[in-house]
């Protein structure tokens, strides 16, 4: 066995988790110098704890155990402690073992486990965590399986095994209970492993917007400052909890500030404080952190600048903040943050510097910028838009939007989510939340920083190398609705939070303007929409009118969303009269409250309250059938409420003779999409108080949203039936593994990869029924000669010199050469202009059959995971930027889009003319290329390219792959936080 001191300690090892109960604790290995921390938990463990683990009474440890319990060798004996304040609360250790059951070195590759976790500890979910990370480790060392012995009485311990969701063997043998755990993971173990760390993590927000009680430290005894002002808004929003002003320079005979208990430290107060706002200068923040800490605070809003945002002195500060607090068990909201708003009614909670404080409503709100917070609060009140909760992180150095993602997932009183970014810090994990959530409700994202290539100076986060134009693609494959402004971010949000998703892309717009009605077609029409011919009803068009026009509209069942368009109405006299954006907006939002479920947009042109007047409503019932005189839909077809517990319907065909106005079938999926919600209390059967319609001051931005919403639509019903990864039987997924181990084994170590010869390529590329055509090398004409005659006329001719592959336009490929005169024409006039063949390394290959030359290629991005991009090929897409992309792997869905993504998709299905190219073929590759790079995470590069797509069938004409060691994968570990 090796000596432990040859082995370093594993620092990457070192984790912060989140447990089930929202607070955070520390996974770390075992060390000499813990013997203390050691004899102090197992003295604060109960006797029965004790016997449970022993399997007989064991009072106290012997100082042989203190020796063996804290002296490890990392590979054949590991010992992780967790820790809350510096102190042990639970442990866990492996010995490998032989079959015998006695101690053993590799290769022997099954280990003993046991867990001990600290009475007062139980029933945080510490002993799961600790599986996860303790399994981890043992895979690292080369360990495949665990065993357990534990006694039958141990329910608790024999849940955590149970529940891992790893492939397991139990069976009773010698009074207890033996489980043998296979630690590879499984779909089934990483499915609990994700469902834990959403619960968790979700929990540890809820803590942080839903306080009995909360601390303002740095509260001034006078008006003004930041401390007073957060605790003025705390009281003026009416916190239901508990209130207390902290300042460390009150005098004895203060008891008070702004009305509420003051006091000099958070250690004086009498009772538990959930929440603390911190408003202090930077440097007194960890004695603050200390004292919330002791107490046993639950979680941080920082507000105090001068962290990661000022330096490099700052950056560092920012992580002792984190890494203090999190050995508290709190977590933390900021630094430099604007605050938190939560408006439910049992909470309250405003501990923000908002100036103007939002409504109740269904909006999910967060910022990663106090200025763009603050304007985003006040366009959404503008707009009469409600929030449900709201965040503004600042440098989010722990609590991140995937956080608040988790929480949103599950929030009753959130139907939509509106996020600002600066940056990503795991876009994997984010784009694996966010497809969760948007298949329930959407979730929004405006980003800065597109393209400065770098994050903003206070988000200490790793920069992902993905380009804009990809990170976009993959945010849409997860469902994200993205914008470019948060003006765009604000349109679309009042718009899903008020309307309902509509069922397809037909657009009815009606108004007393032809002019903006011809432009609320031009608008439909430029962002993929099929608006209906817009109806004019004229400048003498009433309210009435109006009413009469709009449910006539939404009872159509061709049409799918309405658009009115409204001037302003000018008297006899030239003046316009008053009161009418009023009367209008009441007999908008009747003809809505009456009619089939459709989203309705309002443009309007300077007419004075209409805007308010329609945000002004509360909630609308579902609607019982359209208004009297108005066209109906056939009276058996049952209207779809807002909140009917389905997804939107899928777009149906124009009516037929059979089917005059049926009305399509609500899709499938497990919940309804945002709209209009009943108020609190009140009946949705019976209320009938008109609901919100969004206003538009331009059509281009009515539009915008409303294509917003319908592409969300679209990717919410395609997401309730998802694509499968389909199998193929000529995959041999272990020859292809062995072929990269040799390789990898044969090459000396190199940052950058392998790059593998042309031999080697297609060799890996056909164990997965990928085939590549052959190339002959010609390094002389004679050579091309021979060559050609091996593989048959016609031929092409191409240079391979990196600076001239794939680059036909250079000169550098002749093609059909059809015998040996032609042939040696060609290479004289190549190497004339290009220059010897020593530099062209010139190849000949068989023609293949003609078709659309594509390009198809996968890269691996540490920070995103594994991206294939599909794209035709040629200097004009590159120069377009014309290439789709997905996350790797795809399902058939998926690469059916990923074909039909590109702007230049038409040239495969016959455009002008043309023959249709063989798309199942090219589809079929994809996911063959797919597969490859999923299941052989060593694969960091693959390009295929040209891959000529005939009528029947496909040709790669080249390829070529990159090998590394693989690089880590965050989201398959274990659970654990960032730390930046």
């Amino acid at each position: 066995m090796t000596p432990p001191s040859q082995h370093a300690y594993p620092a990457h090892w070192e984790a912060d988790v989140v447990l089930r109960d929202g607070g955070t604790a520390r996974v770390r290995p075992i060390t000499t110098d813990d013997a203390e921390r050691l004899v102090s938990f197992y003295e604060q463990v109960s006797d029965e704890s004790k016997y449970y683990r022993f399997f007989a009474p064991y009072p106290r440890l012997s100082d042989k155990d203190v020796y063996r319990f804290t002296h490890h060798d990392y590979v054949d004996r590991v010992g992780l402690a967790v820790t809350v304040g510096g102190e042990f609360v639970a442990t866990v250790r492996y010995d490998r073992i032989d079959s015998r059951g006695m101690p053993a070195s590799a290769p022997a590759d099954e280990a003993e486990v046991a867990f001990l976790v600290q009475d007062a500890h139980q029933g945080r979910g510490i002993a799961s965590a600790l599986l996860e990370h303790i399994a981890a480790v043992a895979r690292e060392r080369g360990i495949r399986r665990f065993a357990a012995e534990v006694l039958p009485a141990n329910n608790k311990m024999i849940k955590v095994f149970r529940d891992a969701g790893f492939t397991q063997k139990r069976n009773f043998e010698d009074g207890s209970v033996r489980l043998v755990l296979d630690l590879e993971p499984t779909a089934e173990s990483l499915a609990v492993q994700r469902g834990r760390e959403q619960r968790a993590e979700a929990r540890s927000v809820q803590r942080l917007l839903g306080p009995s009680s909360v601390a303002v430290v740095g509260a001034g005894r006078t008006a003004g400052g930041v401390g007073r002002a957060v605790l003025r808004n705390l009281l003026d929003g009416g916190f239901t909890g508990r209130t207390y002003a902290v300042n460390l320079a009150l005098p004895p005979e203060l008891a008070e500030i702004g009305g509420v208990p003051a006091v000099r430290s958070v250690a004086e107060i009498q009772e538990p404080v959930d929440l603390a706002i911190v408003a202090v200068p930077a440097e007194r923040v960890p004695e603050v952190v200390a004292d919330c800490g002791e107490h046993g605070v639950q979680g941080l809003v920082v507000l105090s600048a001068g962290y990661a945002e000022s330096g490099p002195t700052g950056r560092e500060r920012q992580r002792a903040l984190v890494r203090q607090a999190r050995s508290y068990g709190m977590r933390v909201i900021g630094p430099n943050a604007f605050g938190v708003i939560n408006t439910s009614p049992p909470v309250r909670l405003n501990a923000s510097l908002a100036p103007e404080p939002p409504d109740r409503g269904r909006i999910g709100l967060f910022t990663q910028s106090g200025a763009i917070g603050i304007a985003l609060l006040a366009g959404l009140v503008r707009r009469g838009a409600g929030l449900s909760t709201f965040i503004s992180a600042g440098n989010r150095a722990d609590v991140s939007g995937n956080d608040f993602l988790q929480y949103w997932h599950d929030d009753p009183d959130t139907d939509v989510v509106l996020l600002y970014l600066e940056s990503i810090g795991n876009p994997r994990k984010f784009t694996r939340l966010a497809r969760r959530t948007g298949a329930v409700k959407p979730v929004v994202v405006a980003k800065g920083a597109r393209h400065s290539g770098s994050a903003p100076p206070g988000h200490a986060v790793p920069v992902t190398r993905i380009p804009e134009a990809t990170v976009s693609a993959l945010l849409s494959q997860a469902g994200v609705i993205r914008v470019d402004t948060v003006t765009e971010l604000v349109d679309a949000g009042v718009l899903l939070a008020t309307q309902p998703l509509p069922a397809g892309p037909h657009v009815a717009i009606l108004g007393n303007s032809e002019s903006l009605g011809l432009l609320t077609y031009d608008a439909c029409l430029t962002e993929g929409l099929r608006p209906l011919p817009p109806l004019d009803l004229t400048t003498s068009a009433r309210p009435e009118d109006f009413r009469t026009a709009l449910a006539t509209a939404l009872a159509d069942p061709g049409c799918d969303a309405v658009v009115v368009t409204a001037i302003p109405w000018v008297g006899e006299n030239g003046a316009r009269e008053s009161g009418d954006g009023e009367v209008l907006a009441t007999a908008l939002r009747e003809a809505a409250s009456m009619s089939p479920a459709k989203p309705v947009a309002v443009v309007h042109v300077e007419i004075g309250g209409l805007a308010k007047a329609l945000s002004a409503a509360t909630t609308t019932a579902p609607r019982p059938g359209p208004m009297p005189g108005a066209a109906a839909a056939d009276d058996e077809t049952p209207d779809r409420p807002a909140d009917s517990g389905q997804v939107p319907r899928t777009p149906n065909p124009a009516p037929t003779p059979e089917t005059p106005t049926a009305r399509p079938a609500p899709g499938p999926g497990p919940v309804a999409g945002p709209g209009r919600q009943p108020a609190d209390g009140a009946d949705p059967a019976s209320d009938t108080t008109p609901g919100r319609i969004p206003a538009y001051p331009a059509a281009e931005r009515a539009v915008r949203a409303l294509s917003q919403a319908v592409t969300y639509a679209q990717w919410r019903r395609q997401a309730a039936e998802p694509g499968k990864v389909p199998e193929y039987d000529d995959i041999d997924e272990s020859g292809a593994a062995g072929l990269i181990d040799r390789m990898l084994g044969a090459a000396s170590p190199d940052p950058q990869g392998l790059s593998l010869g042309d031999d080697d390529t297609r060799e890996l590329l056909g164990r997965y029924g990928i085939a590549v055509r052959p190339t002959l090398p010609a390094p002389g004409p004679d050579d091309a000669v021979e060559a050609a005659a091996r593989l048959g006329y016609p031929v092409a001719l191409k240079t391979t010199a990196p600076h001239l592959r794939h680059r036909a336009d250079l000169g550098g490929v002749r093609l059909d050469l059809p015998d040996e005169a032609q042939l040696r024409t060609a290479y004289r006039e190549l190497t004339d202009l290009l220059g010897e063949p020593a530099e062209l390394r010139p190849v000949v290959q068989a023609m293949a059959p003609r078709g659309v030359d594509t390009v198809v290629r996968a890269v691996i991005d540490p920070a995103a995971g594994a991206v294939l991009s599909f794209g035709l090929a040629g200097v004009a897409s590159e120069l377009l930027g014309d290439v789709a992309h997905r996350l790797v792997p795809v399902t058939d869905r998926d690469a059916a889009e990923l074909l039909r993504s590109i702007r230049t998709a038409p040239l495969l299905f016959g455009w002008r003319g043309s023959a249709p190219v063989d798309t199942a073929a090219l589809e079929e590759l994809l996911l063959r290329v797919s597969r490859l790079v999923d299941d052989h995470p060593e694969i960091v590069s693959v390009a295929l390219e040209p891959v000529v797509v005939a009528t029947t069938g496909l040709s790669v004409l080249g390829a070529s792959v990159r090998l590394a060691p693989p690089p880590s994968r965050d989201d398959l570990g274990p659970r654990r936080l960032p730390s930046y």
